[in-house]
């Protein structure tokens, strides 16, 4: 289906207030045309009427004047601005519905594009691709009619007033015909490579806008620049190559729509002169050929935005046909009344068709509201195995159950809804503390966000915030320490309560006095869950119900601390590293 068509399901609903914005627009468009018949009555019928006295002619001017002022005055402003309001109106609904169903897709794709894929590109095409949609609406869909019906309009006219000169008149339409089609042909190309080079310089500047402190902080501002500059020229040169042809397409085509009238003023002129023609009649011809061609001036003006329109109607449904990697069966069930057991049965994971395995044959089974600590080299697959529970990503081989289910039979929206997840870099959207914690539960009452704050040891510094819990955290939580994201993000699994708790080095990026308050946290958080964390220090897990230590995708060894220990593996090798270091600091300080 082309993209045309597919953007047509999207005004289907509105056709209506379309149709009824044409026939408005056709109504505002034809009452100027009168002004051509006007003034061949006035210069025929009055003017030069010979049969008058001066005061008939001037009572019939006075009359006629006042018709029009009627007209132009009182009925034509109402006209146009309900015009202008439905066609406006219409246009900003149909991009609303657009950008909705976008987002909807954007929270559908898996976290597998999002790490293919900038930001930066995806904003572009929600924000700017449909904006230029709205081109096709407005120009396509409405004045593209109006300008027909005007210039329908004024031929039925000039016929009525000469057959002939109406032909002379039309006689290049043919010629422009061709060219706007050979010229415009090309456009659409060349307006979606000038589109995505615009993408690709705002997902770059996205990009070092939020990475901005790294720049300063290795004072790379002159590379940068260079490294801007290189996407700038490359949008620069499509914008070029796509001006030098729209230039061209415009000096051809009005040109013709130039010439035309000339044609028109010297044989009308030559009719007059041979007594075959009034002069009011030359005259009102000259006023229709204006009347005439500015709209088929419009037409090749608006051709190059509809152009545009097209290129990005391509990007928009370009972006709807990414296919979701994560889907629901037919047949899939909610995921209710969950006790916590989960097994992984010879699960096997690589990122991508062509990329090794990440995950190699993994076998465990966890029980009802046992803690698993996973553990090992960074690179190992620790936080990959998590991240396929609330199917972030889905198997390779093998499968994971919940309940002796296999978690591909729920619905991914119910299943993790039975998940909280905490990440090492927790991500806090710019809203108010409270916002941010509601994300856990968004019908919950304050006093509930208020003692989910309180087991998250979050409550005391929230109160100390310039607005408390109403305080605004800035893009990111930027406005918070490291510790103090953490607590946050803690709260509002508090607020959700899941049966099954993901802690994803919740902790290694912190001090030791943040990270002894988040300790509390989560240690109260996991009780009576089936908890899994991925730990860096090996001295925060040591109480676990059993830690598994994964090297290269594979688990090595499996058991209590004590077990492992005793067993003097490389579990005992890498605790026994890690005191080591952690005693040369305690030393330094």
């Amino acid at each position: 289906m082309s993209s045309i068509r597919r953007y047509l399901e999207f005004v289907k609903p509105y056709r209506i207030q379309i149709l009824w914005t044409v026939i408005i627009g056709i109504i505002k468009f034809s009452i100027p045309l009168i002004i051509p018949m006007l003034i061949k009555y006035v210069v025929d019928d009055i003017v030069g009427n010979h049969g008058l006295s001066q005061d008939e002619k001037v009572y019939k001017l006075m009359i006629i004047m006042g018709a029009m002022i009627i007209v132009f005055v009182i009925l034509r402003p109402p006209i146009e601005y309900y015009r202008q309001y439905f066609a406006q109106w219409t246009s900003s609904k149909i991009l609303y519905d657009i950008r909705d169903r976008m987002y909807t897709h954007i929270q559908k794709l898996s976290f597998r594009y999002f790490s293919n894929n900038r930001a930066g590109e995806i904003i572009s095409r929600v924000i700017n691709d449909v904006e230029q949609t709205k081109t096709f609406v407005i120009s396509g869909l409405m004045n593209l009619w109006l300008d027909i019906a005007t210039i329908a309009i004024a031929i039925i006219f000039m016929f009525y007033m000469s057959v002939k000169l109406t032909f002379v008149s039309i006689l290049l339409f043919p010629l422009y015909a061709f060219s706007v089609r050979y010229f415009f042909g090309n456009l659409r190309v060349l307006t979606r490579r000038r589109s995505q080079a615009l993408a690709e310089v705002q997902s770059y500047l996205h990009e070092r806008v939020q990475g901005m402190p790294v720049i300063k902080s290795f004072a790379i501002e002159e590379f940068e620049q260079k490294q801007f500059d290189k996407q700038n020229k490359n949008f620069l040169e499509k914008a070029l190559l796509h001006t030098s042809w729209n230039a061209k397409s415009f000096a051809a085509v009005n040109t013709i729509t130039d010439i035309a009238p000339l044609i028109v003023i010297g044989y009308s002129a030559y009719l007059v002169i041979q007594h075959q023609l009034s002069l009011g009649t030359m005259v009102a011809f000259f006023a229709y050929i204006d009347k005439l061609y500015n709209p088929l001036r419009r037409l090749v003006n608006s051709s190059t935005t509809i152009t545009q329109s097209f290129a990005s109607m391509d990007r928009v449904f370009e972006f709807l046909d990414e296919k979701y990697d994560i889907v629901d069966k037919t047949d899939a069930k909610d995921c209710t009344n969950i006790k916590g057991e989960i097994s992984f049965e010879h699960v096997s994971f690589s990122y991508g068709k062509e990329d090794e395995m990440v995950l190699k044959d993994i076998h465990l089974n966890v029980k009802k509201g046992e803690t698993i600590a996973l553990v090992g080299m960074s690179g190992g697959g620790k936080s990959t195995l998590v991240s396929l529970i609330p199917r972030f990503y889905d198997v390779t081989k093998g499968r994971i159950t919940l309940d002796g289910v296999d978690i591909r039979e729920f619905k991914v929206q119910t299943l993790r809804d039975k998940i909280g997840v905490v990440f090492q870099d927790n991500i806090l959207f710019s809203e108010s503390v409270k916002d941010n914690i509601l994300l856990g539960k968004p019908e919950a009452s304050e006093e509930e966000v208020y003692q989910a704050a309180k087991a998250a040891n979050a409550h005391e510094f929230i109160l100390n915030l310039s607005e408390g819990y109403n305080t605004k955290v800035g893009e990111r939580g930027v406005k918070l320490s490291g510790g103090q994201k953490q607590r946050v993000a803690i709260a509002r699994v508090f607020l959700k309560n899941p049966p099954i708790l993901i802690l994803d080095e919740a902790t290694s990026a912190l001090d030791l006095e943040s990270e002894h308050l988040i300790q509390e946290s989560l240690e109260e958080l996991a009780k009576d869950r089936t908890t899994f964390i991925v730990a860096h220090r090996l001295s925060t897990i040591t109480h676990a119900s059993r830690i598994v230590l994964i090297e290269h995708g594979q688990i090595v060894e499996a058991g209590t601390h004590e077990e492992l220990m005793a067993k003097q593996g490389n579990y005992y090798k890498l605790f026994q590293v890690q005191q080591l270091e952690s005693k040369k600091e305690q030393a330094s300080v």
